[in-house]
């Protein structure tokens, strides 16, 4: 192989599969692999202009007759909670957070199985073993951290004693936070443990310099993704680049 190859992604196009976000639509991917001996710059630019990572492939909707997906981006230092998002906040400051190198657990998986059976029992991680989620965290070119969610005290120092009830898969890139995946305990739906993990991701990303906090696709008209409106302002990746969105 050359060294232009490998400086350079190959990008490959996948087959035409139901579209799990939009009842009637076919989706296709444009995708490539990662590796360790490809630009790292290459690599950033791409995580940051609409292609989301899935282990060690990086991926962008490709649809020949759909652009619903639309990728979305929070520049956190603008971040204007809502009420209630602000009160979600405030009932999850008793939370202990730590911040950790992307290493499994059986912990996490665990809560993960939990989760993915409640709310995604039909989707593509039904099936996914301790092995499957072990790759899930562990396969990845960039710098990929886990944030997890504890309950207990201040006070005291963060162990695994302390029940975990939420967690945080996101990669670090050169001008922001890209969440990957986040998982919780759904029985503690008063917590509502989904919206704060954005909001302490967000919080995070300011405190340490980072412009953003990238949340993936948002598709209008897919119940799924309607949350990710509420985080405002935000951006909007378009044919001109980023774009401020505005709400309804």
């Amino acid at each position: 192989m050359t060294e232009q190859k490998k400086r350079f992604s190959e990008f490959y196009i996948t087959t035409e599969q139901k579209c799990p976000y939009l009842s009637g639509r076919l989706e296709r991917k444009l995708f490539t692999h990662l590796a360790h001996d490809k630009s790292p710059l290459l690599i950033d630019n791409l995580l940051k202009t609409g292609f989301r990572r899935s282990q060690n492939i990086a991926y962008i909707p490709y649809c020949a007759d759909c652009k619903a997906c639309i990728s979305v981006r929070v520049p956190v230092d603008e971040l204007d909670l809502s009420k209630s998002q602000r009160r979600i906040a405030k009932r999850n400051q008793d939370l202990i957070v730590r911040r950790m190198s992307a290493v499994p657990t059986t912990e996490q998986y665990i809560l993960f199985r939990q989760y993915v059976n409640s709310r995604h029992g039909d989707g593509g991680m039904a099936e996914m073993s301790a092995y499957d989620y072990s790759v899930m965290i562990n396969d990845s070119v960039v710098d990929t951290r886990i944030t997890e969610y504890r309950l207990g005290k201040k006070s005291e120092s963060c162990n695994n004693s302390q029940p975990l009830i939420a967690a945080a898969l996101c990669d670090h890139l050169s001008d922001g936070i890209s969440m990957v995946y986040s998982y919780y305990d759904v029985e503690k739906s008063e917590r509502s443990l989904g919206t704060y993990m954005i909001i302490e991701q967000a919080r995070y990303a300011r405190n340490i310099g980072m412009p953003f906090l990238y949340l993936g696709y948002w598709i209008a008209g897919s119940r799924k993704m309607c949350y990710k409106t509420k985080f405002l302002p935000q951006e909007h990746l378009g044919c001109d680049g980023w774009t401020r969105f505005e709400s309804d």
